[in-house]
């Protein structure tokens, strides 16, 4: 049975879903004025991970991750580049999702962008701003924090102590506007020639935390199973999200709250991050390290725990997940003369394997403690290679296993591929073979072919081969 620590409870709790078999999903996405560093890709391949580890217990994973498109920071550096804030979003999320796919971090179901959703987010603003749980001064709209009773109760810190931490996200213009510190921008009004949009309160842009409520709520309903993001949002983004999505609503927001760790460097293990300059993009460190190591070392880290980001642990990584590779290969090639049938016994113990994997990453997606269970399973297949005879579908039962489990991990085997030439060589051996009879020789390269994703086809016209997709 699946348990979630909830950040907004501080404990875990037993994974319903709101509709069965269904899981509604939001995990904030990067502002995109810059390439993403590997602090960043810690969430998304946190919540990558916990998705297909929820795509394989059977669920549907509607999975929507946003593009914050426009705010300061992009206003600021398109103005310096001398490009629009649409070339430049444009220019970042498409490095983000070639970054991205380097991690092989499967696309979101939906990644929006928070300029493609003005007219809703004009509409949710109205709606606070009916309600009272907003207002407006000199064309800025500002959310009434300590109208809305259970602020700071995601933070675990009561309004007063959060109040003080408030005044370093804003600017002290701002503040003066505000009635109360505490109280965050929903709609800035346009200053000199920078991007805006109209609204019935002068022209302007979107703060930063309602375009996250606006489409969580459009593209997954009114509450919603997880809401996922860095330990960094907590407060103030995801507080925020909560106190205007049910200031609007009068429905839960959110059934539980994720939020992953940080990645840290250096021996003091500091936090990871472009403000203290002390980063890494995932652009550039793909260009000299292996992307499926650096996914290996995220995605088997417990999604909560930090992540130390040094040559060591890379390393280490990267060893561990050659061992992996490793037992694939040898299993892969014992498939030439591995006999009919299958032995019961391993197959018991495959099975065992896959169990004690489940109940590891069904505490809390534990992937330290799941991927033990993978090593386990490479190491059986490691043993089992090594028998002078092996049966063909406890080969392909460990084989299949390994992908399954590995896979949810963002591990892809790769088993080295014949050329068309020795194809076709091994294709006129079989039909010689076939010819005087050799049938046992015959079946064992269609095998070994089939192996390797190479499919024959005996037509009339002759044997055709195929590579498999």
């Amino acid at each position: 049975m699946l348990k979630i620590y909830n950040t907004l409870t501080q404990a875990k709790e037993t994974f319903e879903p709101i509709h069965p078999g269904v899981v509604n999903m939001y995990v904030c996405g990067p502002t995109v004025y810059n390439y993403i560093h590997i602090g960043n890709a810690r969430s998304v391949v946190a919540f990558d991970t916990i998705r297909r580890y929820l795509e394989y217990c059977g669920y549907q994973v509607n999975y929507v991750s946003n593009f914050t498109d426009v705010d300061d920071k992009m206003i600021n550096v398109a103005k310096k580049e001398g490009i629009t804030v649409p070339e430049l979003a444009d220019k970042f999320i498409a490095a983000f999702m070639e970054d991205t796919r380097a991690l092989n971090v499967e696309p979101a179901t939906k990644h929006p962008r928070a300029t493609e959703n003005i007219p809703e987010i004009i509409e949710f603003v109205k709606a606070l701003v009916d309600k009272g749980y907003a207002y407006v001064v000199d064309g800025n709209v500002y959310y009434r924090a300590r109208k809305f009773k259970s602020y700071g109760l995601l933070a675990h810190e009561s309004i007063d102590e959060l109040e003080a931490g408030a005044s370093q996200h804003v600017s002290d213009e701002e503040t003066a506007q505000k009635e109360d510190p505490i109280d965050f921008a929903l709609w800035k009004i346009q200053k000199g020639d920078e991007i805006a949009w109209d609204s019935p309160w002068g022209k302007g842009r979107p703060g930063w935390h309602i375009e996250c409520s606006v489409m969580s709520t459009k593209y997954l309903g009114e509450t919603i199973d997880i809401h996922g993001g860095g330990i960094d949002l907590e407060f103030p983004h995801h507080e925020n999200e909560r106190a205007q999505s049910q200031a609007k609503t009068g429905k839960q927001f959110v059934n539980y709250w994720m939020h992953n760790g940080f990645v840290t460097v250096g021996d003091d293990n500091e936090k990871m991050s472009k403000s203290l300059g002390n980063f890494v993009t995932v652009h550039d460190l793909v260009k000299t390290t292996d992307p499926k190591v650096v996914r290996f070392l995220m995605s088997t880290t417990q999604y909560r725990r930090p992540i130390n980001y040094n040559p060591t642990n890379l390393n280490t990584a990267a060893a561990n997940l050659k061992k992996i590779q490793t037992a694939y290969t040898n299993l892969t090639y014992r498939l030439k003369d591995a006999d009919e049938y299958n032995d019961p016994k391993v197959d018991q113990e495959i099975r065992q394997i896959q169990a004690d994997f489940q109940d590891a990453m069904d505490d809390d997606f534990n992937a330290q403690n799941g991927i033990d269970k993978v090593y386990e399973l490479a190491k059986l297949g490691n043993v089992y290679s090594e028998r002078p005879l092996v049966f063909k579908d406890t080969v392909k039962l460990i084989l299949q296993r390994l992908r399954q489990l590995a896979g949810i991990f963002g591990i892809q085997f790769e088993v080295a591929k014949l050329d068309d030439q020795k194809v076709e060589a091994l294709i006129q051996e079989r039909n010689q073979a076939r010819k005087d009879r050799n049938f046992e020789r015959s079946d064992q390269i269609r095998e070994e072919l089939k192996a390797q994703g190479i499919v024959l086809e005996d037509t009339a016209q002759g044997t055709r081969f195929r590579r498999e997709s």
